[in-house]
């Protein structure tokens, strides 16, 4: 076996080439690809998947209004992210037996905890956006200073 891996990949330990193995930082994620915990955290931190799970905050939506209201995803991202959070138990989909058939999203309970962690960070985001602006725009001169050769 490879070193740092394991034989399931539903744990994220880390390994050693010696055979011993170390606990990592509880608050910390393992960065291989088949941690479950990056898996989830990779889709629920999508920017698709984030938008999704706001727009459907106490309320059911349709495909067509979804697909409306996100402005740049494609039919085919929309679905597959629809599919996605459905399957990990974030989104419950409801057929209705009508014609033409009708298709409704809304937040499950667990999808609805996971958004009050969502508003938590946007309005972190919001609070600290200027911050952010400036510490950029100091980088962005920076870097500018950086790659102007000084003349003699």
């Amino acid at each position: 076996m490879e070193e740092g891996t394991l034989k399931s990949p539903r744990h994220c330990e880390v390994t050693y080439a010696d055979g011993q193995s170390g606990d990592t930082d509880p608050f910390q994620w393992d960065t291989r690809e088949d941690c479950e915990v990056r898996q989830i955290l990779d889709r629920v931190a999508d920017k698709w998947s984030l938008l999704v799970i706001a727009l459907l905050d106490r309320r059911k939506l349709r495909f067509s209004e979804l697909k409306r209201e996100i402005d740049g995803v494609s039919q085919r991202m929309l679905t597959v992210t629809l599919r996605q959070l459905e399957r990990d138990g974030l989104v419950k989909r409801t057929v209705h037996p009508v014609v033409p058939p009708r298709v409704d999203y809304e937040l499950t309970p667990l999808g609805g905890t996971l958004h009050t962690t969502i508003r938590s960070l946007v309005t972190w985001t919001e609070r600290h956006q200027n911050e952010i602006a400036a510490a950029r725009e100091a980088y962005d001169e920076r870097e500018t200073a950086e790659a102007v050769p000084a003349t003699a």
